[in-house]
């Protein structure tokens, strides 16, 4: 598959059930402890892989390799985080504020300017993400919420490193790095509230493992298959998957505002998918 916007799509969703998990295993197990063994199991997993389909690790690029895991291990830490102190929808909404962030970053790095179909998108996205926020009614302004912001700035940067190191190193070498440092990185926060798991949050940790090692795949190949603005704002629709969620498990029902919002977001997500074929068709027509 090579449409970035349907991988970024995929991965949302996917994470967005990891979210979940998360929620649910984080009223007993801290928080530190959920990235560690998110990141140990999907390292674990992601070495059979490497080894299946002959990927090796490179001797060049190492230093940005680095700057990855540490960026997307911090992030996981802070969303994590985030997640276990305040409402799941305002976490994944913190989170969201990431495109904002790499933007900027984009440009400054990476020299990366917005797709001409963006210009006439991008406002929809906006609209429907102000209506999903709903920042009038946001009720988490906490040093919670400031974690949640840097969960966001930490994302940005992951996803700037991803974008660049994809144009040199394979897809699994990249999340192994990222998985590798986190599990690392993480042990130090966890060492002295480890929490032995029940069966079941044991269980849940695992599916939290596996998950979100599908989901990273499908968002460092978005990454390579597409420019990095398009990327983060299509991952907008996470906020849609995770009020779902929330309506399902936590019987959170969503208002009017939530449902016009994500249907405006869903139908621009829609439109950037096409965006290749609707931009040869503009061409053509301006040609006639």
């Amino acid at each position: 598959m090579k449409n970035g916007v349907v991988l970024a799509i995929l991965s949302s969703l996917v994470f967005s059930v990891m979210n979940a998990l998360v929620k649910a295993v984080s009223l007993n197990i801290p928080a530190a402890e959920s990235v560690f063994f998110r990141s140990v199991i999907g390292t674990v997993i992601i070495l059979i892989l490497m080894k299946k389909k002959n990927v090796t690790c490179s001797t060049k690029g190492r230093p940005m390799l680095a700057v990855r895991g540490i960026m997307g291990a911090l992030y996981l830490l802070a969303y994590f985080y985030t997640i276990s102190k305040i409402p799941l929808a305002d976490a994944s909404i913190l989170a969201h504020l990431s495109p904002f962030f790499a933007v900027v970053l984009a440009s400054l790095f990476l020299k990366e300017k917005l797709p001409k179909m963006m210009h006439y998108v991008l406002p929809f996205f906006l609209i429907g993400a102000v209506l999903l926020i709903k920042p009038q009614q946001f009720q988490s302004y906490s040093v919670y919420a400031f974690v949640g912001v840097a969960s966001a700035f930490f994302a940005a940067c992951a996803a700037t490193s991803i974008r660049y190191l994809s144009r040199r190193h394979h897809a699994y070498e990249i999340v192994f790095y990222f998985l590798a440092t986190a599990t690392v990185v993480s042990v130090p926060f966890m060492w002295h509230s480890f929490v032995v798991p029940s069966p079941l949050e044991l269980f849940y940790l695992v599916c939290i493992g596996v998950v979100s090692l599908l989901g990273q795949l499908f968002l460092t190949s978005a990454f390579t298959h597409e420019n990095i603005i398009v990327v983060e704002v299509t991952r907008y629709i996470g906020i849609v998957f995770n009020a779902m969620w929330g309506y399902m498990f936590w019987s959170e029902i969503p208002d009017v505002q939530t449902v016009a919002g994500g249907t405006i977001i869903i139908a621009a997500c829609i439109v950037l998918s096409r965006r290749k074929p609707l931009e040869m068709k503009l061409r053509q027509l301006i040609s006639k």
